[in-house]
């Protein structure tokens, strides 16, 4: 494979043109080239995350010592952990011009499953295997009746997000179950110097999502997919095969993030948080991802996660009732959805 790496802030799918030339190293060099030229067209909406994120470190560190502490931004980190594995899945559904409403379903329904397997006595690493195996077929499933289906992904992953949510109850009985061993007390509270494991997974799976998404070729034709599927097409992409991939990723990160929750609560719980759901599409805007697709980012959405995570913690730093923090969050990611406008 021949290619020059694109830009590590995000990149945008290449217009249609007509009597495009067959697929090969030549055209992909055009497109990333085509990539390259089209960055900068939305510096706000990709800014908008780290200013935001600066400008919240500053008013809480004002309004309150406590939330500049080495302990207090160790926790936000280990907090905002699963949030930025799951942010990082739907990056993925996103640029490809879809949106996947099924990942905290989906990261329930692996979290039961794997308790599941615990409490049958199997290994733990067997159990997590499970887990992510089970979310991974929820994306199958959301791929293939989006991409060879042809059925609108909003519609698909929010039966899906119902079927998961369904089937993890029915599994579990609608009980807890509580999940003691002593990988997950280690994932949970170990890692290596002050950096938590949670921490350093998200890390790896940020910097592995970054170098699929703009170092490889996968990467630049599900970015064409998202930008134009039409044009994707015409210069050989299997779109289809691309949709399915990217919510099977969405899947599997999202059963990664339930081996997290589950160490992290030290119980299977077969109720769905939709926080997750609402807070990952929150990340993706936040991060200057394009919500029509085409147009990606990694470091983005997992700063707007840390973002979100940072903000919760600093309103309860400094007593704002929890009722309120929802509305604090909507207007953050109703402003940051206002800069996109400049991205188009």
């Amino acid at each position: 494979m021949s290619s020059t790496p694109s830009s590590t802030t995000g990149t945008a799918a290449p217009s249609p043109v007509a009597d495009q030339p067959p697929p090969g190293p030549a055209t992909d060099g055009a497109q990333r080239r085509s990539v390259g030229n089209r960055l900068g067209a939305a510096p706000w909406a990709e800014l908008a995350a780290p200013i935001g994120l600066v400008v919240l470190v500053v008013v809480f560190g004002i309004l309150t010592p406590t939330f500049l502490t080495g302990g207090n931004i160790e926790a936000i980190l280990a907090a905002s952990a699963i949030l930025v594995v799951l942010a990082v899945g739907q990056t993925f559904v996103v640029a490809t011009s879809g949106i996947d409403l099924s990942v905290a379903s989906t990261m329930t329904l692996g979290a039961v499953v794997l308790g599941q397997f615990v409490v049958a006595g199997t290994s733990i690493y067997l159990a997590c295997l499970a887990g992510i195996v089970a979310a991974a077929l929820v994306g199958v499933v959301n791929g293939l009746l989006v991409a060879r289906g042809k059925i609108t992904d909003f519609i698909v992953t929010l039966a899906t997000l119902s079927a998961a949510s369904g089937l993890a109850l029915v599994i579990a009985d609608g009980k807890p179950q509580p999940v003691i061993d002593g990988f997950l007390l280690e994932l949970a509270a170990g890692g290596i110097g002050p950096v938590a494991w949670p921490v350093l997974i998200a890390v790896v799976v940020a910097v592995l999502a970054h170098l699929v998404l703009f170092h490889s070729r996968f990467g630049l034709r599900l970015l064409a997919t998202g930008g134009s599927e039409e044009a994707a097409r015409k210069t050989g992409v299997h779109t289809s095969r691309i949709k399915i991939a990217a919510y099977v990723i969405s899947g599997v990160l999202a059963g990664i993030a339930a081996v997290l929750l589950v160490a992290r609560v030290g119980a299977a719980e077969p109720a769905s948080n939709t926080s997750f759901l609402l807070n990952s599409v929150a990340a993706v805007v936040l991060g200057g991802v394009s919500l029509f697709g085409g147009r990606a980012t990694i470091i983005g959405p997992v700063v707007g996660a840390v973002l979100l995570t940072a903000l919760v913690n600093g309103l309860t730093l400094v007593g704002v009732s929890q009722f309120y923090q929802p509305l604090a969050v909507g207007v953050v990611v109703a402003g940051a959805a206002f800069l996109t406008r400049f991205s188009k």
